[in-house]
C-alpha cells in the first residue's frame, strides 16, 4: 500500500486548465482515467486526509503509486481523451457499466445483394441497419415471424441461400410464402432489395402508410370478388397490427428519443435506458456499475452517455436525450453528442407531460435492477470471498489469493504439445490476460519436462519486466532474465489492442511547454496538434506480456508437476510466489515437498474454485491443440510455395481436382488455370516434385485403398484443403487427448 504522500505533485506543477489525468500502480498499469475542468484542483481533492475520502477513492490512492495529466485546450476534447483512455486502458477503479450480455439487435443487411433479415449481437457493420436492442431474441423472432407475412425477406443463411440457389428449390419459408425466394429467381435484385427497404421503413415508425395501402387493396379485392385474396390481405393487415401492439406508442408526434434512468446507492448504481423511435418503444438496455469514488447523478450520467455513444454516429445518435440529472458542466457534453450525430442533440430533463411519466416508468425499471442485482452480486461477493479465504488457510497464505495462474498441458500421442495459462482475478475470469504457449524445449511427450519449461518461460519473462522497469534492482543472470528477444513460440490471446499510441504527458515533478493548442508534453516539445501530444510514448500503460506476478500458481497434476514447478520458480530465484497442483482423480490439492496432499472437503468453496480455474486452463489448452492439429492435418504442398495465396491455391484445387491430379499436370496445363502466370506455374511444378506425395486413403471400414479418385473429386488425403483426415493422422477414436 502506497503512502499517497510519496508521490503527491507540487501545486504549481499542475497547470490550472482543462485536461485529463491518469493514476498508475506500481507495475506503471493504469488503474484510474479522469478528466477535469481544472486539474490543480481536482487533483487537490484526491491528496487530502485519507480519513475524508470515500472507501474506494482511498483504496485508489493508496493503490497507485504515480499520477500524471495531458493538457487539452477545451472540455470538449477532455471528454473525447477520457472515453478513447478508459476504453484502450480498461482502468479497475473507472465507472465501468457491466452488461451481463450482448443485447440482441433485429439487423438487415442492406449491403448485401439480397439483404438478409437476422439476429444480431457484438459490433455494428457497415451498412447493416440496426433496431433495438431487445431484451430477449425470441421478441424478436416473433416479431419478424409476424412481418414475413407483408415483407417476405429472406432469412437464411449464406449456405441455405447457395444450396437452393444450387438445387433450384427454395426452402420451406419460400414454399408458404414467408420468402420471396430470390435464390430460385422468384423476384429480382432490384426489387427484393426494395422490399427489404420497405420493412426498415416500418420497423422506423412509417406504419400507417403501409397500413392504409393494404386496406385499400383488400378492398379493391373485395369489391372484385377475390375473396381469397382479400382474406390473405385481411390477415396480413392484422398480422401488421399485432406487431405493432408490442410497441405501443408512448410519446406523441412519431418523437426520437433515448430516456435514461440512474438508480443508486452509496456503492453501486444501476442505468437503465429505452430507446424510443417514432413514438414507439423500440429497445431497452440496462448497465450496473461500482462506484469507485464519491460521485454525483449527473456525472454518472456523463459516463452513461459515453457508453452510450462513444462509437455511434448519425441517426444512432437521437434529437433528444432525456436524463435524470444533467452533467456539470453540460455544455461539452452536449457538443460532443452534437459532434457525434452531425446535427442539433437536445439534452435535457423532462418536467412534465407524457416524457416525464415515462421517465418515471424507466425509474422503477432501474431501481428493479439495482434491487436484483444486489441480490445476485451479495451472494456472489461473499462465495468468491469464502473460497479465497478457504484456500488460503488450506494452503497456509498470509493473505488470500486475489491472482491466481493455472496452468495445464495438452497433447495427443505426444504431438503437437502446447501449453495453456489462465489468469483468475478475485475469483473471476481474466480473459485478456490467458496466454498459449508451444513447447519447444525437446520433442515427445513428458507433461514434467513441458510444466518446468513453460513456468520458466512464462517467470523469466517476469523478471524481464521487472528488470526493464528497474523494480528488479539486483544484477541477475541474463540468462534468468530471458533478454529482450520475443519468444516465437509464444502467442498472446484476447490482448486488448488500441487504435494509436496515445503518449503519457504532462509526468509527476516535470514541468513542460503549454503548446498553442494546450497540450502539455513530457519533453517540453511544442506540438501542433492534440493527436500529436498523444503520439509521444514511452509507456502507454497496457497490460504487458508478463509483467504482474501472481499469488498462487496452479498446476493441472499431482506430486510431479508441482515438484517440476516449484523448481522452475526456485532456479529463477523466486520465492514469494506459492504453487499447488489438483490432481484430477480424488481433487487432491499437492503442494511442493509434500508426501500427502491436502484434501478440501467435497462442498468446500475453495475446492470449488480451483476446480474451475483448472478445468478452465484445460478447456483453453485443448481448443489450442485442437486448432494446431487441425491446421497441420489440412496442410497441403501448395502451402509451400512463394506468392500463392488462398485464392488461387482455391482455383487450383477447383480446376484440377486434387493436388494429386495437379502434381501430374504439365507447366502449360497449370497456366491454364486464371491467374497462374508462366513463372508461378513453373514455381508450383517444382515444388510439387520436391514435396514427397502424401499416403493414400483408406476406407477405415472395409480397408480399401482409395488410391484412384473419379475426375473432379478431390482425393481425401491431407493435400486437399479441408478434406477429411488421412489414415494414419492420430484421431481421437486412435489415442487419449489430453
Amino acid at each position: 500500500m502506497a503512502d499517497p504522500s510519496s508521490y503527491r505533485p507540487r501545486p504549481g506543477d499542475i497547470p490550472d486548465s482543462p485536461g485529463v489525468y491518469k493514476f498508475r500502480d506500481e507495475h506503471r498499469r493504469v488503474i484510474y482515467v479522469g478528466k477535469a475542468k481544472s486539474l490543480r484542483q481536482r487533483l487537490a481533492n484526491y491528496f487530502q486526509d485519507l480519513a475524508n475520502l470515500h472507501p474506494r477513492t482511498r483504496t485508489m490512492v493508496t493503490t497507485a503509486a504515480s499520477v500524471e495529466w495531458t493538457v487539452v485546450s477545451t472540455e470538449v476534447e477532455a471528454l473525447q481523451l477520457e472515453y478513447s483512455w478508459i476504453k484502450e486502458f480498461d482502468p479497475r477503479f473507472n465507472v465501468k457499466y457491466r452488461d451481463d450480455k450482448s443485447y440482441p439487435y433485429l439487423a438487415v443487411t442492406m449491403n448485401e445483394q439480397f439483404p438478409r433479415v437476422q439476429v444480431m449481437r457484438g459490433h455494428k457493420k457497415k451498412g447493416v441497419r440496426y433496431f433495438g436492442p431487445y431484451a430477449h431474441a425470441w421478441a424478436i423472432r416473433d416479431t419478424v415471424d409476424l412481418l414475413l407475412r407483408v415483407f417476405p425477406v429472406r432469412t437464411c443463411s449464406a449456405g441455405v441461400f447457395k444450396n437452393a440457389a444450387r438445387t433450384d428449390r427454395p426452402c420451406l419459408l419460400g414454399y408458404i410464402g414467408k420468402c420471396s425466394a430470390p435464390c430460385v429467381g422468384r423476384i429480382s435484385a432490384e426489387d427484393h432489395w426494395e422490399l427489404a427497404d420497405e420493412f426498415c421503413d416500418f420497423m422506423t415508425g412509417r406504419t400507417g402508410t403501409y397500413l392504409r395501402r393494404l386496406e385499400k387493396q383488400m378492398m379493391e379485392a373485395a369489391e372484385e370478388l377475390e375473396y381469397e385474396r382479400a382474406a390473405r390481405l385481411r390477415d396480413d393487415i392484422e398480422a401488421l397490427k399485432k406487431a405493432m401492439e408490442k410497441n405501443a406508442v408512448v410519446l406523441a408526434d412519431a418523437t426520437d428519443a433515448d430516456l435514461i434512468a440512474v438508480a443508486e446507492d452509496e456503492l453501486e448504481a444501476a442505468v437503465q435506458i429505452f430507446h424510443v423511435r417514432g413514438g414507439r418503444v423500440r429497445g431497452q438496455r440496462g448497465w450496473v456499475t461500482d462506484k469507485v469514488e464519491e460521485i454525483t447523478t449527473g456525472a454518472l450520467v456523463e459516463h452513461a452517455l459515453q457508453q452510450l455513444y462513444g462509437e455511434e454516429t448519425g441517426d444512432a445518435v437521437p434529437r433528444e436525450v432525456l436524463v435524470p440529472a444533467l452533467p456539470d458542466p453540460v455544455d461539452p457534453v452536449q457538443q460532443w453528442l452534437t459532434g457525434r450525430r452531425g446535427s442539433g442533440v437536445s439534452l435535457r430533463i423532462p418536467q412534465r407531460g407524457d416524457k416525464k411519466a415515462l421517465m418515471e416508468t424507466v425509474q422503477r425499471n432501474a431501481q428493479q435492477a439495482l434491487m436484483l442485482h444486489k441480490t445476485k452480486r451479495a451472494s456472489d461477493l461473499t462465495t468468491r470471498s469464502r473460497a479465497l479465504e478457504e484456500i488460503a488457510d488450506a494452503l497456509g497464505l498470509d493473505s488470500a489469493p486475489l491472482r491466481i495462474e493455472c496452468y495445464d498441458i495438452s497433447h495427443l500421442q505426444g504431438e503437437d504439445v502446447v501449453a495453456s495459462m489462465v489468469v483468475f482475478e478475485d475469483g473471476l475470469q481474466r480473459k485478456s490476460e490467458y496466454r498459449r504457449f508451444q513447447i519447444k524445449g525437446f520433442a515427445g511427450q513428458d507433461d514434467v519436462r513441458s510444466m518446468h519449461e513453460v513456468i520458466t518461460r512464462r517467470f523469466r519473462r517476469y523478471l524481464a519486466e521487472k528488470e526493464r522497469t528497474g523494480e528488479w534492482a539486483e544484477d541477475g543472470d541474463p540468462g534468468l532474465a530471458g533478454g529482450t528477444d520475443a519468444d516465437p513460440a509464444l502467442e498472446r490471446t484476447g490482448a486488448r489492442t488500441g487504435t494509436g499510441a496515445h503518449g503519457q504527458t504532462g509526468a509527476v515533478g516535470e514541468t513542460g511547454a503549454l503548446t498553442e493548442t494546450g497540450a502539455l508534453t513530457k519533453t517540453g516539445a511544442r506540438t501542433d496538434t492534440l493527436d500529436d501530444a498523444l503520439a509521444l510514448t514511452e509507456d502507454d500503460g497496457r497490460p504487458k506480456r508478463f509483467a504482474y506476478p501472481p499469488q498462487l500458481v496452479v498446476v493441472d497434476g499431482g506430486k510431479p508437476q508441482v515438484a517440476a514447478a516449484q523448481r522452475a520458480l526456485d532456479e529463477l530465484g523466486i520465492d514469494d510466489i506459492a504453487v499447488c497442483g489438483l490432481a484430477k482423480r480424488l481433487e487432491e490439492v499437492w503442494l511442493p515437498g509434500e508426501d500427502d496432499p491436502v484434501v478440501l472437503p467435497r462442498t468446500s468453496e475453495g475446492l470449488y474454485l480451483l476446480q474451475r480455474v483448472r478445468d478452465e486452463a484445460h478447456r483453453f489448452a485443448i481448443t489450442y491443440q485442437r486448432s494446431k492439429r487441425a491446421k497441420r492435418v489440412r496442410s497441403s504442398p501448395l502451402d509451400d510455395v512463394p506468392g500463392l495465396g488462398a485464392t488461387r491455391k482455391q482455383a487450383l484445387i477447383k480446376h484440377f481436382g486434387s493436388v494429386k491430379k495437379l502434381r501430374s499436370a504439365t507447366i502449360d496445363q497449370i497456366c491454364e488455370v486464371p491467374g497462374i502466370g508462366r513463372k508461378t506455374a513453373e514455381t508450383i511444378a517444382a515444388a510439387l516434385a520436391q514435396a514427397a506425395p502424401a499416403a493414400p486413403a483408406v476406407n477405415t471400414a472395409t480397408g480399401e485403398i482409395m488410391d484412384d479418385v473419379e475426375d473432379g473429386a478431390p482425393e481425401t488425403t491431407a493435400d486437399a484443403p479441408g478434406e477429411p483426415v488421412p489414415t494414419g493422422a492420430p484421431d481421437e477414436r486412435r489415442g487419449q487427448e489430453t
